[in-house]
This record gives C-alpha cells, structure tokens and sequence, in this order.
C-alpha cells in the first residue's frame, strides 16, 4: 500500500466531490478514508488513499490533480504519506 493524503480546499460548488472520485476511480486509485467540511461557504476536504495501482506516475497524478482544481478554482494537493508525516512531526 501506498498512502497518499489529498487535500481540496476552495469556494463551495456542486460537482467538487464526483469529479475528485470520478479523477480517483479512472485512474485505480482507492480512497481509505476521507473527511470533508463546509465553513461559511468554503469546501475543505481530506483524503487518504492508496496509489499502489496507480496507472500514473507520482508526479503527473498530482500535476493532473492540481490542474482540476483549477479547473473548479479550488486547490488540490496530493502528498506522500512518509512527506506529509515528516513534515507535521512535533
């Protein structure tokens, strides 16, 4: 298993969640969990899922990932779990 955390955040818009899932599922890539809040009408959601049968790179997954965002003028990133950990030690 390959953990990954994505994380979306931006003004609140129908579709957001189909079209990360829809992103997520086409390239075989499993959500294992996932938490989502909307706070005076901004979107915030976190994933953690699982890249081994990712049929992309790292690298483009997450470049693909970012410029859906974009598309919905909202931010997604997608970090490695070893990174995201490394990075939010006390």
């Amino acid at each position: 298993m390959k953990k990954t955390v994505v994380t979306v955040v931006g003004k609140d818009s129908v579709g957001i969640i189909a079209k990360v899932c829809t992103y997520l599922a086409g390239n075989s890539v499993n959500i294992l969990d996932i938490s989502q809040t909307i706070v005076d009408g901004f979107f915030n959601m976190m994933m953690i899922v699982d890249v081994a049968n990712c049929s992309k790179d790292f690298d483009t997954f997450s470049m693909e990932l970012e410029q859906i965002g974009e598309e919905m003028s909202c931010i997604i990133k997608a970090q490695r779990e070893d990174i995201f950990n490394k990075m939010h030690r006390i």
